[in-house]
């Protein structure tokens, strides 16, 4: 498929005059940047549009000292459920009902009923479980945003979910369907925790999580509030200062749910 760099991908009118479903997976470097991030979006489009958000975040993890610094917790945090946490705080902070579910996605709650899935997980495996449970559920989101990251450089990238049966053609590729080389169990991962903050900062850059969140929260700002983009992500290098848009494709129009 060929880009398109004068392309726009505009927001399918049913998300009009209502609250947007999201679900977010993962509650950690990305996931913590991300749920911060909607709340913010959230006041923004009740200023300026009709819509609104209703989050849920689910996450498994809980606080370790090796959190601190990187990610938005605090020491009397520690040994508490990341998603619970960050989601009671946010709740307090901005006068919302969000909810939080300490678990994995789909096992701890199904992804049927969000209009968008944005997925903040460390490995590969992780996405494909998710791929697959899009592809076999009878309602899938509209949108699936996902977002990751190495030591220093990263990347985020919105599709439209399909199946095997879904011939569409005005739909943008997920995450799996852009970076095919997901899809191959044999290569090894590496999601061994860090245990102290010192080792977590030698693994991953102090602000690449939160410069990616909100790249990424850009993004979701142009199409939720402005109704269209003009990219589907991009690749984000911190070493080297740089910043490469992932460009829309041919045919890309609004999408639609199925």
């Amino acid at each position: 498929m060929q880009a398109d760099i004068r392309a726009r991908h505009y927001l399918h009118a049913d998300f009009e005059n209502r609250a947007i479903r999201v679900l977010l997976v993962g509650c950690g470097g990305n996931g913590a940047q991300m749920l911060m991030g909607l709340a913010s979006l959230d006041t923004a489009l009740r200023a300026i549009s009709t819509r609104s958000l209703d989050v849920t975040v689910v996450d498994d993890d809980i606080v370790t000292e090796a959190n601190l610094g990187r990610q938005p917790f605090y020491r009397c945090d520690i040994g508490n459920s990341k998603a619970h946490t960050l989601t009671e705080r946010i709740n307090l902070a901005h006068g919302l009902s969000w909810k939080a579910v300490h678990g994995r996605a789909p096992d701890a709650i199904g992804i049927e009923g969000a209009d968008i899935l944005i997925t903040c997980v460390d490995t590969a495996s992780a996405r494909r479980t998710l791929g697959a449970a899009l592809e076999n559920g009878h309602s899938s989101p509209a949108y699936w945003m996902d977002l990751g990251n190495r030591a220093s450089d990263g990347q985020y990238l919105i599709g439209c979910p399909g199946n095997s049966t879904d011939k569409r053609t005005d739909r943008l590729p997920t995450v799996l369907e852009t970076f095919p080389e997901l899809a191959d169990e044999a290569v090894a991962e590496d999601d061994a925790p860090s245990c102290s903050v010192a080792e977590a900062l030698e693994r991953q850059s102090l602000f690449v999580n939160r410069i990616l969140a909100s790249h990424a929260l850009a993004l979701l700002f142009d199409l939720l509030g402005r109704g269209s983009i003009g990219h589907a992500g991009a690749f984000i290098n911190l070493a080297i200062g740089q910043t490469v848009a992932i460009p829309l494709m041919h045919g890309v129009a609004g999408c639609r749910r199925h």
